[in-house]
């Protein structure tokens, strides 16, 4: 992990601000969904990006009853269910 030298505190609401440099190098733009991990003792943020519920893969998705699922996904589900072969 490479230190960015950067130190913020939470306010009353439990907020910290980004800095612009740091939001500009890693593309992370005002509104962007963030997504929260926590790691032993670490949170790690990363910008949000849907993923297929099955397989995390990220190409070709469709919305489906709000969930993203992939069009190999959606194949092998057919396969599956004997709808194609």
């Amino acid at each position: 992990m490479k230190s960015t030298g950067i130190v913020r505190k939470l306010d009353e609401l439990g907020r910290i601000t980004l800095p612009i440099e740091l939001r500009r190098t890693l593309g992370v733009s005002e509104r962007d969904p963030l997504e929260i991990f926590v790691e032993e003792d670490r949170i790690i943020l990363q910008k949000y990006e849907p993923t297929d519920i099955f397989t995390g893969d990220k190409n070709e998705l469709f919305d489906f009853c709000g969930k993203k699922v992939s069009k190999e996904s959606i194949s092998q589900l057919a396969k599956l269910a004997g709808i194609i072969e």
